[in-house]
């Protein structure tokens, strides 16, 4: 048993602020795929299951054509059913354990299944160790900055939580939460392997463009 795979991406694309239903969400994601990302999660958390996994297919559709990965936001049971790549839990959500279980419940024969990534989001230090010992293949880490999308998580971490994050767990650690092309080069330094992004690329102007502009600021 090898445990959870490990993300091969640096930047991680989030859902959210978007309209799915009028098609604005795939549009924006296309643009953010041309521009080189490649991991999207699907966080669309008052969409009914069904409409939920209609987009997740088109999504995976579109994700497979850019060579990307497609992550579900909670939904284990989606994510199986679309042929995602992988599910991204809560923090106090399902253990990851318990999540790779049911994926290969779900479908047995399917390897994709068996092999699902598992992130999960942590809002502290505690958090981040419980995520690491409960199986997490990666976690995502914040909010770093203030934004206002994580308000609801507390005041900003900052980038000696960050540091301290880095170095409490041995799993790969995206920081999240007011990254821009400003602070980008800070949040690296203090040691996070990526960074996980909604309004920074999706509420740009030219999505494309600003995906770009991070994926060559996070080459090696």
């Amino acid at each position: 048993m090898g445990g959870p795979a490990k993300p091969d991406f640096r930047l991680y694309l989030i859902t959210g602020g978007k309209s799915a239903s009028s098609g604005e969400l795939e549009d924006a994601l296309a643009k953010a795929l041309q521009g080189g990302v490649k991991a999207v999660q699907l966080r669309e958390k008052q969409m009914p299951a069904g409409e939920l996994l209609i987009l997740a297919r088109r999504l995976r559709e579109l994700t497979e054509r850019h060579h990307a990965r497609l992550f579900i936001n909670d939904r284990v049971d989606v994510a199986v059913a679309a042929g995602a790549d992988g599910v991204h839990l809560g923090a106090a959500g399902l253990p990851p354990e318990a999540a790779q279980k049911a994926a290969g419940g779900f479908s047995p024969a399917d390897k994709r299944a068996k092999d699902l990534m598992i992130g999960v989001s942590t809002h502290s230090l505690e958090d981040a160790d419980q995520a690491r010992r409960a199986g997490a293949g990666f976690i995502t880490f914040g909010p770093v900055f203030d934004t206002p999308s994580k308000r609801a998580y507390g005041p900003p971490l900052g980038i000696s939580k960050l540091r301290q994050a880095v170095r409490a767990v041995d799993i790969p650690v995206f920081a999240i939460g007011g990254i821009k092309p400003g602070n980008l080069k800070d949040v690296i330094s203090a040691g996070a392997f990526g960074v996980a992004l909604i309004s920074g690329i999706l509420g740009a102007d030219d999505i494309e463009k600003q995906a770009g502009l991070f994926m060559r600021a996070l080459e090696p």
